[in-house]
């Protein structure tokens, strides 16, 4: 089982008073399947974060 919203709550309240964050790789929408070859290929060490502000509006 996994802890409820409480615990959930509890765990995100401690890292913030900590500044305790996940390491992030920032990339751009037209670098996604870059960044999926290198999840196949287990070379990645941080999350990814799509940055979808960063797309041209139309």
């Amino acid at each position: 089982m996994t802890g409820c919203i409480v615990e959930t709550q509890e765990v995100i309240d401690y890292c913030a008073a900590r500044n305790i964050k996940a390491d992030i790789e920032l990339i751009k929408p037209d670098q996604i399947d870059q960044a999926r070859q290198r999840v196949v290929n287990k070379d990645v060490h941080d999350r990814f974060v799509i940055d979808f502000a960063s797309q041209k509006k139309a």
